[in-house]
Parts: C-alpha cells; sequence; structure tokens
C-alpha cells in the first residue's frame, strides 16, 4: 500500500518543485536571502524538495523508463539466490528485513550487469569473532582494465577499502554504488553486512559448534549490550567487530581478490606507523564505529565517515569515555536532514532560536574540528538537500537528493587517491567542478558534471584543513555559508 502511493506522491511533489523552481533561481550562500523573508522560505522549500530528488529529479527513478523493469529483475533474482542460499545453510539462520523483504538488498538495480563488464565481484562469506557467518562482496578492477574517467591502465595491486553499513537494517546491498564506483578507479573494495543484518547470521555459535547459541544470562564481551554477542544488532559494538573482523578476513589469503591486493609497507605513509593503504568507510553507525576503530587498528591509513565522523567530543556512540582519538585522515560527508524533511527553523540540533535559522556549526562540531585541532587531515563536505538516506540505495520510497550520492562518490574517490595511492590531487580536490559517471539502465553511463557552489549546503558549514601535499590549506567555510568560525 504505502510503495504503491509513493509514486504519487512523490509525482506530485515533482510538480510542486517545478512551480517552486520558477521562482527560485538558486541556492544563495552568505549573501542569499533575508532570514525568514518570502524568498528565503521559498527556497527552503525547493531545498525540502530536492531531498526527494533521487525520486522526482532528472533521470531519477520516476522519470528514468529503465528503472522499474530492472527493480523487478534484480530483485527476482536477489530474492530467489537469497532463498537458496539459507536452504542450503539451514543452521546459519537469517532473521532479517535483508533476507524476509523482496528487493531490500538490491540497491541500485541499473548496476544490473556491472560484474564481468566494467568490473569484477564475488560474493564471499566468513565467520566473525563469535562464529557468526557473516557475508559480503568483494569488488575489484577488471584485468587489463583503464580508469574510465582518465584512461589510464589501471595495474595491480591496488589499495583496498572496508565498507562497513549503516544500522536499523543497512545492508551491503545499498552500497554497491560506492564499491563499484572505487573498484573500476583501482581499488580492491569489500562490503559486508554486520551480524543481524542483510543477509548474516542473527545468532553467535559458541566455538566449533554447529548450532547457534544465545546465553542473554552470560557476562557481555567485547563492549555488547548482552551475554548475546551481536544481539541486538543495534549497538555500536557490532559494528567496531563486525569492522574488525571484516579487516582480518580482507588482509588474509581467503579474500578471493587477495592477489590484487597491495598489502605491501607504504613507505611514505599520511600517518607515521600506518603503512597499509587500506581505508574504512561507514555509514551511521558504520561511521561512528570506524571513527573509532581508525584510532586502533594499525591496519587503517585513511577513514571516510557517512553522516557522520564521531571525533574527540563527548558521544553516545564514542569509545570508552565516549570520545574517539582522531589518527588517520578523515573525510566527512554529512547530511542537512535526518531520516525526515523539515523546514530550516525545524531543524534539529543546533537551532538559533532568537532567529528561527539552523545553526551553520552544527556539523563542524561532530567530527570535524576533533580532527583539525589535533592537527591531522580533514575535509567536511554537506551536500544540499542531503538526508541520512543519501548514502544508501533505496526504491522509490524515503528522501535522498538527487546528486548527493554522486558528489559523495566523488570526493571519496579523491580522497583515496591522496592518502592511499599518494596523488597530490590538491587542485583537484578543492575545485568547484567535478565529472561523475552514473547509471542509467541498460549498460549506458552517462557523465554528469556536479557545480560545488549548487552542490553544497547553504545552511551548514562544509571546510577542509589540509597540512599535507603541496603544503597547509584550510578553509572553514567552503560553500560561503557565513558563521562558521575558524
Amino acid at each position: 500500500m504505502r510503495r504503491a502511493l509513493a509514486p504519487r506522491v512523490l509525482t506530485a511533489l515533482t510538480a510542486l518543485a517545478t512551480l517552486t523552481a520558477l521562482t527560485v533561481t538558486g541556492p544563495a550562500r552568505a549573501d542569499g536571502p533575508a532570514p525568514n523573508s518570502p524568498e528565503y522560505l521559498a527556497r527552503d522549500l525547493k531545498n525540502i524538495l530536492d531531498a526527494y530528488g533521487r525520486q522526482t529529479g532528472p533521470h531519477g527513478q520516476l522519470s528514468n523508463p529503465n528503472y522499474l523493469p530492472a527493480l523487478i529483475k534484480e530483485t527476482t533474482l536477489l530474492t530467489a539466490t537469497q532463498l537458496l542460499t539459507q536452504a542450503a545453510n539451514p543452521l546459519r539462520p537469517v532473521l532479517s528485513a535483508g533476507q524476509l523483504v523482496p528487493g531490500w538488498n538490491v540497491g541500485n538495480p541499473l548496476r544490473g550487469g556491472w560484474n564481468g563488464t566494467r568490473g569484477t565481484s564475488k560474493p564471499v562469506s566468513f565467520l566473525n569473532r563469535y562464529g557468526a557467518l557473516l557475508r559480503g562482496t568483494v569488488y575489484a578492477p577488471k584485468a587489463g582494465a583503464k580508469d574510465p574517467y582518465t584512461g589510464a591502465p589501471l595495474t595491480g595491486p591496488f589499495p583496498g577499502v572496508v565498507i562497513t553499513p549503516g544500522s536499523i537494517q543497512g545492508s551491503e546491498g545499498m552500497y554497491v554504488w560506492l564499491a563499484q564506483d572505487l573498484a573500476e578507479r583501482g581499488y580492491v573494495v569489500l562490503t559486508y553486512d554486520v551480524q543481524g543484518q542483510g543477509t548474516s547470521e542473527t545468532l553467535p555459535h559458541t566455538t566449533g559448534a554447529a548450532y547457534p547459541f544465545c546465553n542473554p544470562f552470560a557476562a557481555p564481551v567485547d563492549g555488547n549490550l548482552s551475554g548475546c554477542p551481536g544481539v541486538p544488532f543495534q549497538q555500536i559494538a557490532n559494528f567496531t567487530t563486525g569492522t574488525t573482523d571484516a579487516l582480518d578476513f580482507f588482509t588474509s589469503p581467503a579474500n578471493p581478490y587477495a592477489a590484487k591486493l597491495d598489502l605491501s609497507d607504504d613507505p611514505n605513509p599520511a600517518t607515521p606507523g600506518r603503512t597499509k593503504r587500506i581505508a574504512i568507510i561507514g555509514h551511521s553507525l558504520g561511521a561512528a564505529a570506524v571513527s573509532q576503530v581508525q584510532a586502533t587498528d594499525s591496519r587503517v591509513a585513511a577513514v571516510v565517515a557517512l553522516d557522520k565522523l564521531a571525533g574527540s567530543a563527548e558521544s553516545p556512540f564514542g569509545g570508552a569515555g565516549g570520545a574517539n582519538t582522531p589518527v588517520v585522515p578523515a573525510l566527512a560527508v554529512q547530511s542537512e536532514y535526518g531520516f525526515t524533511v523539515a523546514p530550516s527553523f525545524a531543524a534539529g540540533g543546533g537551532v538559533i532560536p532568537a532567529l528561527g535559522l539552523p545553526n551553520p556549526m552544527r556539523e563542524r562540531a561532530t567530527g570535524f574540528d576533533s580532527w583539525a585541532a589535533a592537527g591531522v587531515d580533514s575535509m567536511l563536505v554537506v551536500p544540499r538537500a542531503s538526508t541520512h538516506l543519501e548514502y544508501t540505495d533505496i526504491p522509490y520510497v524515503l528522501p535522498a537528493s538527487r546528486y548527493g550520492q554522486d558528489l559523495t562518490s566523488t570526493y571519496t574517490q579523491l580522497w583515496l587517491d591522496r592518502y592511499l595511492k599518494h596523488v597530490d590531487n590538491t587542485a583537484a580536490l578543492l575545485g568547484t567542478s567535478f565529472s561523475y559517471l552514473e547509471p542509467r539502465g541498460k549498460g549506458v553511463w552517462a557523465p554528469v558534471t556536479l557545480d560545488r557552489g549548487s552542490a553544497l549546503s547553504f545552511y551548514y558549514c562544509s571546510a577542509y584543513d589540509l597540512k599535507s601535499g603541496s603544503g597547509e590549506v584550510r578553509d572553514p567555510d567552503i560553500a560561503g555559508v557565513g558563521g562558521c568560525t575558524p
């Protein structure tokens, strides 16, 4: 019922967005419309409508005729595969939305056919420290492939990336977009499901036991909330241990692309002592987890946190004492809205009550400022009209902007090139225009030009503080929002 109504509602929003666009020429920054003026309110309405751009925007899910047929095809194939896999593993029960809801893990169906054409991928499975079977996928460049942007040959071995999903039943399929983009550009990438999510097993096993077993009355271990490790799935320990266990598998001979992965020591690491060319990326509770793991796992050379980077300030998701120590270069991509979209005067977590305006420093305070204060390279990007669901591919329902995912992938590629491949790309990283290739269906990948001025939030500060590479460069307010203190 809800999915049937969603296209009608979003079509109405598309029409309203078109009417609004006639009176709003584009986002203004610090010199924009006066707060609470009719122009300001019109701009805010346009921003709200653009937060549904993945569905309603140009070539979006509702306007692309290839989307629905591809969704049906990919969902049918994936659902059958998951059911057969579960039937073949009756002692490894998966009781999750990813297993039980058709299409939950399908991601962007327009990417169907990527494997074997633009890159290569293989499904994998491995046991976590509690004996639960975790499932995932490893992505890598094709043999003899060329970079689709530069045409340069991709020669291995390649740096590595591990992507940890978000909580509330986030699944690896929702992050295929980023894994494939990175693999096409010369990375080996692992996506996986933490215990209790996606297609990974729900319950732990005692050492060597064939049957799952859970003792909720036992003493909690590894920061778990109960004596049943990994249960409930919605806890930070599931994501920190998941990230570490995934790194163990990824760097082992069991990785089917181990021969393509560069595990040699980096002679010029960005962080002294961090000599492996490996990055970790996480979303939501996964972002909090990678913010913590980067400080303690010596294999990690860079981190990307997708809503949100958790810094040294007191945080319910932090490590011991609620704080994380900035160690490796961190890219933070953070959103304007949460799971829902609301007018700017109702922005959560940082409103200036006297003016009814969003606090421009809201996103800086969560992690970027901690990294900058610690003298560790960092960058904060806040895509305009972005939501917490920006980084997950979900069909038809739930808000996400049209180009936030494109912008996120672009910045992630540049960030990892800088710190894992040691490309001196300061000019590109700080550029005002970017090119991105996105799928349109039936094997077509079309170029998109991203203008930084219109792609970044005009409510919240985006910033960078870089000390390595071509000298020290910093800007506390990339988009000219105003009110972003040094």
